[in-house]
């Protein structure tokens, strides 16, 4: 399980970093800026989280914690449809950040399903 744990922390840092490397290229406009900081700070917040379940003081806490990532990686989905439905970044551009973004969320919910099943 600790192996886990540290490939996802990993993930979920990467991830943050591609958020930033998107935001970092969306246009000046209010509309591209407004929704992009809305995808940086929900996108780079699931690592965050996920360092702080990762050190969480109980399972109960794990599992909170997890459900923050699973709240903020959805919000984070959201965020990356608007920007590409609203064509204010290619839709190739986002393809395999909206991906990784899938996954993370499929890693979540089975995280927070399984450990409240366990409890």
């Amino acid at each position: 399980m600790q192996k886990e744990k540290t490939d996802l922390a990993a993930r979920t840092k990467s991830f943050a970093l591609q958020i930033i490397r998107i935001f970092s290229t969306l246009p000046k406009t209010a509309e591209a800026q407004i929704i992009g900081k809305q995808v940086l700070r929900s996108g780079t917040s699931v690592g965050a989280n996920y360092r702080e379940a990762y050190r969480a003081r109980s399972k109960a806490e794990f599992v909170s914690k997890c459900g923050d990532c699973l709240r903020e990686i959805e919000e984070t989905a959201y965020w990356l449809d608007l920007l590409a439905e609203a064509n204010l970044i290619p839709e190739q551009r986002l393809k395999l950040v909206r991906q990784e973004c899938r996954e993370l969320i499929a890693i979540f919910v089975t995280i927070v399903r399984r450990s409240k099943e366990t409890s």
